[in-house]
């Protein structure tokens, strides 16, 4: 690569870091307003829409179908299992599992405002884009919408950890590799926790899916649990 095309890719980087600065300091404004607004014009409101975050820190999980157990009873999920181990191990802490099969992140985007003010989580888990890729959408989109989701979190002054995927080498290797990225330039734009890929100790294991090649099967949910639970339990002091 000569010395222009580099400056060039330099200046993409810059303006691409600088677009999804703006999405997350906008998504920080809007939670920001909200959150005020609802605490001081409908106080009763706010206490009415709390759950069990008022038994103590809560753990908020936006999730697809790789986080909403499809294909299996409730209880046999990853994240249904974490909140077995927390109760556990560190009962003070709650569980939400806000995942819904099929979701993208445009979806996530669109619930999370509202997930924030009722749950009122001190950890938010984003692990959305698989249905994104799945779906060949721009990964620039996806990018913004994960960057808006962050800005959100943060702005309900609550830590994240960023969950990634990867994509199968049959959408091409450019978008594979753009989808990949996303969530490592956005974890160290907005420096939050990175797991990149959920998937990862499965990923090479066939006997591991349903039939249909995409779901993880129940049997496997307590590898997805202790990989997730290694970038996770640092968060929950």
């Amino acid at each position: 690569m000569g010395r222009l095309q580099e400056e060039v890719v330099m200046q993409q980087r810059d303006s691409v870091a600088s677009r999804y600065a703006a999405v997350r300091w906008s998504a920080q404004c809007a939670i920001g307003l909200m959150l005020t607004a609802l605490l001081a014009w409908a106080p009763s409101a706010a206490a009415q829409d709390r759950t069990s975050a008022d038994a103590g820190p809560t753990v908020l999980v936006m999730g697809d179908s790789l986080s909403a157990g499809y294909g299996m009873t409730a209880a046999e999920g990853w994240v249904a299992l974490l909140a077995d181990r927390l109760a556990t191990r560190t009962p003070r802490w709650n569980v939400v599992n806000a995942s819904i099969s099929g979701e993208t992140t445009a979806g996530g985007r669109s619930r999370i405002i509202d997930a924030l003010a009722r749950h009122r989580p001190q950890v938010v888990v984003i692990a959305l884009g698989a249905n994104d890729g799945l779906r060949g959408l721009p990964t620039a989109s996806t990018a913004a919408n994960l960057a808006w989701m962050i800005g959100a979190a943060h702005g309900a002054h609550a830590e994240v950890l960023l969950v990634g995927m990867q994509m199968p080498p049959n959408l091409g290797a450019e978008y594979t590799r753009a989808f990949a990225g996303n969530y490592r330039t956005l974890a160290d734009r907005f420096d939050v926790a990175l797991l990149p890929f959920l998937l990862e100790p499965i990923a090479l294991d066939p006997d591991a899916y349903q039939a249909d090649n995409l779901h993880p099967l129940a049997a496997v949910q307590p590898r997805l649990l202790e990989h997730v639970w290694e970038a996770l339990e640092p968060m929950l002091d």
